[in-house]
């Protein structure tokens, strides 16, 4: 099987240039959006990966005040555990010159993500959609988003024809409840970045590519196969 045509890699021999170079492209892209339509829409990825990303993003020169920044998926739990994926943003991001811009949470407070789905979808249905930059990350078990293997929601998720924008998952490897935009809302972006570090994930990001083995069914395969959104892969050691 071929690599898709879709998907360019960007490596770099050490992290600090690598979140320096995402950070500028990003921004870049946010600077477009703002001269065009007067506003943006960033959605971002929580983990590590991202923090130096993020630290960096926050200083770039632009119209914050007009910038919307949301989140990919969160853990179902209050910004003040230190597992909130929000609390990282607010934290590393929401700093400096991008203090000013617009955050919205994935998180509602109610007991499950079932019950706070529908305010969560609200959330996203009243951003400016298209995003203009999407950032993803990716784990060792090939998930992207919270699109995890197991996932009791993880077809649709990745459904490409399905209509939901925003979904409960509970996964094996998920740790706590989950809520996730789905594939089919990511996809709706001008520019659809994965960010990922490391040579274990270089190696597994190359099989799933190639759709090799086991890889073939890893949940990340289902961003880098789609025809809809050219992705540019950020790599580092």
């Amino acid at each position: 099987m071929t690599t898709p045509p879709n998907v360019t890699t960007h490596s770099f021999t050490d992290c600090d240039a690598q979140a320096q170079a995402l950070a500028e492209r990003v921004a870049a892209r946010l600077r477009s959006a703002l001269a065009e339509r007067g506003r943006a829409v960033l959605a971002v990825s929580g983990g590590s990966t991202p923090r130096e990303f993020f630290a960096r993003l926050s200083r770039e020169t632009l119209d914050w005040a007009k910038v919307y920044v949301t989140l990919v998926d969160e853990r179902w739990v209050p910004e003040t555990d230190a597992r909130s994926n929000a609390q990282l943003v607010k934290s590393r991001l929401l700093q400096h010159a991008a203090s000013a811009a617009r955050f919205e949470p994935l998180y509602t407070g109610d007991a499950t993500p079932e019950a706070g789905l529908a305010a969560a979808n609200a959330r996203i249905e009243a951003l400016p959609l298209p995003f203009d930059a999407v950032v993803l990350g990716m784990g060792d078990d090939g998930h992207t988003a919270s699109f995890f293997p197991g996932g009791d929601h993880l077809a649709e998720a990745l459904n490409l024809d399905g209509h939901a924008r925003v979904l409960p998952m509970r996964a094996p490897g998920a740790g706590e409840p989950r809520i996730t935009l789905s594939l089919p809302t990511l996809l709706e972006t001008r520019a659809l970045y994965l960010l990922v570090s490391g040579e274990k994930k270089r190696d597994l990001l190359a099989d799933v590519r190639l759709g090799l083995d086991a890889a073939q069914n890893y949940p990340v395969r289902g961003v880098l196969t789609q025809s809809r959104v050219p992705v540019a892969v950020y790599w580092c050691p």
